[in-house]
């Protein structure tokens, strides 16, 4: 039992009808159905204000960032659907970084990060479908010492590439979302092994 994987799988976009929560949602379930222990948050539940250090040092981190630290300390590994803005990645996720990676009491330095793994993918309205965004993510990721798979995804013309059940209109591209969500389920099984 000790080798079943925690994942934390999201979206970092707060719309409630975003195309990330819904492509985030098919790798989450087949990295369910490979075996891994998956909870599917959505970062509206974990309202942050822009990280500050003078706001950290005058009234510490909020209770939305304890809970959501707690969270990611305790995942294995993180399935993370990155829409992109500006050809970058959002500033809710880069904000819920930035707050996680400082240390609780007693914890070392990116608890919440070092030595779990990631898989990353997008859907964007655009014709790149998020690949931009996905460079910085994996950039940042991997400076904080996140293991970031080498396959992504990047879903073009988003709005017209889902079904009204969430899944995609290209069995392909939905296969390939499966894949990543049992490739990560597979590979953090065996480091955790």
């Amino acid at each position: 039992m000790a080798s079943v994987p925690k994942v934390l799988a999201f979206a970092g976009s707060l719309r409630r009808e975003s195309y990330n929560k819904r492509l985030v949602r098919i790798a989450a379930s087949a990295a369910e159905a490979a075996g891994a222990e998956v909870t599917l948050i959505d970062l509206k539940h974990y309202p942050m204000p822009i990280f500050d250090e003078d706001l950290e040092a005058a009234s510490g981190p909020t209770e939305a960032v304890l809970a959501l630290r707690a969270k990611m300390v305790d995942s294995d590994a993180f399935l993370i659907a990155s829409p992109e803005y500006n050809s970058s990645i959002t500033a809710v996720l880069k904000n819920t970084i930035d707050w996680v990676s400082r240390p609780g009491p007693g914890q070392p330095s990116l608890a919440g990060f070092k030595g779990k793994v990631a898989a990353i993918m997008s859907a964007s309205p655009g014709g790149y479908g998020g690949l931009r965004g996905l460079v910085h993510l994996r950039a940042i990721l991997g400076n904080i010492g996140v293991i970031v798979l080498p396959d992504q995804l990047a879903v073009p013309r988003a709005f017209e590439a889902f079904q009204e059940d969430g899944a995609l209109r290209d069995p392909k591209m939905q296969a390939a979302v499966e894949e990543l969500g049992r490739n990560l389920a597979g590979v953090t099984a065996r480091q955790k092994a």
